[in-house]
């Protein structure tokens, strides 16, 4: 698109002509008629001052907008490669909370086994617990499935096998940064977003070939020079050459079917990408709201699983394990409690990775990285 710029605003390219004029067809001798001739001329057309500017004004802004379209590609692709990344991180953590809780259910079979030898506890919690392992291991099934696909994606975002194998860190910091205030964020997506500078650049293009159709309505001009030769005489006399000058214009004598409707085309595009632009401001914005609420949500969330709930769930569980182990808990409640710490923990590092997501969102809407205190 860089390319075009200079093209629009050339000069279209000079006419070169030869011509053999007034041959006599009874002879074809060059030297028999006085108005026989070799005639070579140039010329050059030249539109109205100030078309090619305005073709090259309209060329430069639809340049700049798919410099700005080469931006906003490049935002997305990061902001998916961060989401896909943050839920292979999730699943990841899933899968290994999925192992520590087969581990325990595991022990909590040994303990039921037991306590059914010794005659102190019941067959039926042995096959409760049991089948929660089975349940458990139905649901590793899925979630590795799932971050197959997820690492699959994210390979073919980096362009590279798809099926490499992708390694995602443990550990990771556990800090979710503040975020500058919603109206803030609005501000700065005017500025920074490439997609709005995108459809501001194409508005100047339409702009610009609206004022070109209404140059339209004045005329083109074409200017020629020609050098025509003549042979000398048989007898020797000999015969002046000619030199032609030529000087020609377009006239709009059909500006009703053709300038006038090529002016309200180009208004209508206007108009067309001002509409636009406003539609895709509501997006942007739009985004910009959600994404911002999301990562409220699950910042909250994860707050509150890590100070509160959690380690709640985690006392709890050893709590009733110790009292099932004296009898004073019936088993059905400490699996319950059990299978609940580990929704819990799940939804601990869900909204974990899914704030870290919403970041990522929220800053391509934005269109910088740079969106928090």
């Amino acid at each position: 698109m860089a390319a075009m710029p200079s093209q629009a605003g050339s000069l279209p390219d000079p006419m070169v002509s030869l011509n053999l004029l007034n041959i006599p067809t009874d002879t074809y001798a060059f030297d028999q008629e006085n108005m026989t001739q070799v005639r070579l001329g140039v010329s050059q057309m030249f539109p109205y001052p100030g078309k090619l500017d305005l073709k090259e004004k309209a060329a430069t802004h639809e340049a700049q907008a798919a410099t700005q379209k080469v931006d906003e590609t490049r935002l997305q692709l990061t902001r998916d490669v961060k989401n896909t990344w943050w839920r292979m991180f999730s699943l990841d953590r899933a899968l290994e909370i999925i192992d520590q809780n087969q581990n325990l259910l595991r022990q909590f079979v040994n303990i039921a086994q037991t306590k059914y030898k010794v005659g102190k506890g019941l067959q039926q919690d042995v096959l409760l617990a049991q089948l929660e392992l089975s349940k458990l291991e139905d649901r590793k099934i899925n979630v590795r499935s799932m971050r197959r696909r997820a690492e699959t994606r994210l390979n073919a975002l980096l362009n590279k096998p798809t099926d490499r194998s992708i390694h995602i860190p443990a550990e990771v910091k556990l800090h979710l940064p503040r975020l500058l205030p919603e109206a803030e964020l609005l501000r700065e997506a005017e500025q920074a977003r490439p997609v709005l500078t995108l459809h501001q650049r194409r508005i100047e293009a339409a702009r610009a070939r609206l004022d070109l159709a209404h140059k339209d309505y004045y005329p083109d001009f074409k200017l020629g020079m020609a050098y025509s030769r003549r042979e000398d005489r048989p007898n020797g006399t000999k015969r002046a050459d000619f030199a032609s000058v030529m000087f020609s214009m377009s006239v709009p004598l059909y500006m009703g079917r053709k300038q006038d409707k090529a002016v309200d085309q180009r208004s209508s595009e206007l108009m067309q990408r001002k509409f636009k632009l406003d539609a895709v401001r509501n997006k942007v914005h739009d985004a910009i709201s959600s994404s911002w609420s999301e990562y409220r949500r699950s910042s909250e969330q994860f707050e509150l699983f890590s100070t509160g709930i959690v380690p709640q769930a985690r006392q709890t569980v050893s709590s009733m394990l110790a009292g099932y182990q004296v009898n004073k808990v019936d088993f059905l409640n400490l699996v319950r409690s059990q299978i609940t710490l580990y929704n819990y923990e799940i939804n601990y590092w869900r909204a974990f990775s899914e704030a870290n997501q919403a970041l990522a969102k929220l800053a391509a809407a934005v269109g910088k990285e740079k969106i928090y205190e």
